[in-house]
């Protein structure tokens, strides 16, 4: 199976023409062309643009008639429209295509256009699937929990536009998610190919003396970046060279272990933690807050979070996070540290009240809960990511409770942080890595 990605963009590409946002503005015209794949040089698949039903042609059939009215339903490619031994189907998951050699494509752009029942079993891996990442990444997820996407799986994010707001930014959430990007007109092959020779720029392979070493992660070599997409040569295909093994799908092997992700309210650190494990097949996530109560706001707040979130994760209510960390082998979300220390407040009740003295020996309680949970930090064996409020930078807190608060959080996210491989600031939606 061949599959040459003719155009990596969305419906108009990315920029898109007459955009004036601040993400077409980074690029130069022409960057990503819209999306189109062509198979074996025969079959291409493009998104379909809104109310229309997607089409796939014959390349090489240029004067077969393809009638604008013509079936749209799960075997709509089965009803001539495709090359004999093709067989397409759509379906939940996306356009199922099989070559006659065997292979196996899935393209996932835009809304599912079928419920048909794939010809092979459920479960049967795909061994190319293009997928429309920015939109829904846990489709990802989903598909590598029900076994259609293996470590075998090239997987190549398409339909790239002004949803991003740049190629770094996109090559950064493919690390996260095990995907990549390459340049339009590039052949993708599967993940098990053996590494062609190519330039670097094309492949994600730089070549040294002991052979192919992936581009560093993050630069515009490793993104697919079309660092002269302003020279009119830059806007034709790519050539023809067969990508493989790509920098992305490597990357996802390397990944920190233990993450802390700060920020202050509505930074947007809850949706940088979730946007990080949007691809796993398994997520569970724990949180820490209270249930709310008859509280509208707190309600509406835990509804949004919840609806957010894919329906395939798995939610724990708890404030024993000792426990969760410590028994867990899999891969936590944990949300957040903040409200948990709050909890512990009131479970230990440690909260100072001016009718009385304050009782120590509760405030040891709460020191005692935050050291066994650095420990259980410092000994999980899961992949964690944990959410945590960054409450020293505003004012200093008018009560004493506030500033008793305020301290105990700071000194648990230091402690946490010196535990974890990776910690970020999240401001105003941006990520701001926090090296030791």
């Amino acid at each position: 199976m061949k599959v040459r990605v003719e155009g990596t963009g969305g419906l108009q590409g990315w920029p898109v023409p007459g955009c004036a946002c601040a993400s077409c503005g980074r690029l130069d015209p022409g960057h990503r062309r819209p999306a189109s794949v062509l198979v074996d040089d025969r079959v291409r698949l493009a998104p379909a643009a809104p109310g229309q039903a997607p089409e796939a042609v014959t390349a090489t059939a240029p004067d077969t008639p393809i009638a604008p009215d013509a079936p749209a339903g799960p075997h709509a490619g089965a009803e001539g429209r495709l090359p004999e031994g093709y067989r397409e189907l759509r379906t939940s998951d996306g356009r199922e295509v099989t070559t006659p050699d065997g292979g196996r494509l899935l393209y996932a752009v835009g809304p599912p256009s079928g419920r048909g029942e794939p010809d092979s079993p459920p479960d049967a891996p795909f061994d190319v699937v293009l997928i429309d990442l920015p939109d829904r990444p846990e489709r990802l997820g989903d598909l590598r929990r029900r076994g259609r996407v293996t470590p075998n799986t090239r997987i190549v994010a398409v339909h790239l536009c002004h949803r991003i707001p740049s190629e770094g930014e996109l090559a950064r959430r493919l690390g996260f998610w095990g995907a990549e990007t390459v340049p339009d007109g590039t052949v993708v092959g599967t993940a098990g190919t053996p590494i062609t020779g190519g330039p670097a720029h094309i492949t994600g392979v730089g070549h040294t003396v002991d052979g192919p070493s992936p581009t560093p992660a993050g630069s515009a070599v490793a993104a697919g970046d079309q660092t002269c997409a302003g020279d009119p040569a830059a806007v034709s295909p790519a050539p023809d060279v067969t990508v493989t093994n790509g920098v992305r799908a490597a990357q996802r092997s390397g990944r920190p272990r233990r993450t802390l992700l700060l920020g202050g309210s509505r930074s947007g650190k809850s949706e940088e933690a979730e946007l990080r494990l949007a691809a796993e097949p398994e997520v569970t996530y724990v949180a820490t807050g209270p249930s709310g109560g008859d509280d509208p706001d707190w309600l509406a707040r835990v509804r949004a979070h919840r609806e957010r979130r894919p329906a395939h994760w798995r939610t724990v209510e708890t404030t024993d996070l000792a426990a969760v960390l410590s028994g867990g082998r899999g891969t936590f979300l944990v949300d957040g540290i903040g409200t948990w220390l709050a909890a512990v407040f009131d479970e230990c009740g440690a909260w100072p009240d001016d009718a009385r003295p304050e009782d120590l020996r509760r405030l040891d309680r709460v020191e005692a809960r935050c050291a066994a949970l650095v420990d259980a930090w410092r000994g999980t064996r899961a992949r964690a990511v944990a959410v945590s409020d960054e409450t020293g930078l505003g004012v200093i807190p008018a009560t004493a409770a506030g500033r008793l608060f305020r301290d105990a959080l700071g000194r648990l996210n230091q402690a946490l942080a010196r535990e974890s491989e990776e910690v970020a600031l999240v401001v105003a939606g941006r990520v701001v890595p926090l090296p030791i």
